[in-house]
């Protein structure tokens, strides 16, 4: 078991408690408005593989979506006002991609649709995982920057390869390989690399800390 990993370290130190029952975990999936939206239907057949998924979207990602298309099929699609459902039904919340525009409102405490609701209200004891997904520029934007250090400070969070603490984990944005010679970190990390740091960790949590 890769325990090199951060997110897998803190899940053994801190014992972040899922609640649980002998069963597939469930895990809300959502998506932002950017590029990397592309693939959001590669991830939820990464996750669907071990875990129960419902989806929330953006209106802007749907640009970049065609929810009939999703993987599997019959795959729970929430639109409106579903904010107490899902809080109460999910174990583990994963935005992926992030875009910075939906990063600026969940710092500024926005909550103008359902995924900045459930953002705002959501249980701090159960994981949540966000990949960002923006340009070079706007990542290493000052305001950016601000952001996650806002974040850092008030949700206690985790950003992989630079701190292991916290019940939120930031999984940083990796080197757009299309672009040879020029290439820019900023582009979201591959579903699924997502999934599988998702599932380690919920592994290690189950092993070592059960409920």
């Amino acid at each position: 078991m890769d325990c090199s990993n951060p997110a897998i370290t803190k899940a053994m130190s801190e014992g972040v408690r899922l609640h649980t029952v002998p069963r597939m975990p469930r895990i809300l999936l959502a998506a932002c408005g950017c590029i990397d939206a592309l693939k959001f239907r590669l991830l939820c057949q990464e996750f669907s593989g071990w875990a129960k998924i419902s989806v929330v979207f953006t209106k802007s990602s749907l640009r970049f979506i065609d929810t009939e298309s999703l993987f599997p099929k019959g795959l729970n699609v929430y639109r409106s006002n579903s904010a107490n459902e899902l809080l109460q039904w999910a174990d583990i919340m994963v935005i992926a991609p992030l875009s910075a525009h939906t990063l600026a409102k969940i710092v500024g405490g926005i909550c103008d649709d359902l995924l900045t609701r459930i953002v705002q209200a959501w249980d701090r004891k159960k994981p949540f995982y966000v990949a960002p997904s923006m340009h070079l520029f706007m990542w290493k934007n000052p305001f950016t920057e601000r952001h996650l250090k806002c974040i850092e400070e008030e949700h206690d969070i985790t950003i992989i390869t630079r701190k292991e603490r916290g019940s939120m984990t930031v999984i940083e944005p990796q080197e757009d390989e299309d672009k040879g010679e020029e290439c820019e970190i900023g582009a979201m990390v591959e579903p699924s690399e997502i999934s599988y740091t998702v599932k380690i960790a919920h592994e290690i949590i189950l092993t070592y800390y059960p409920c």
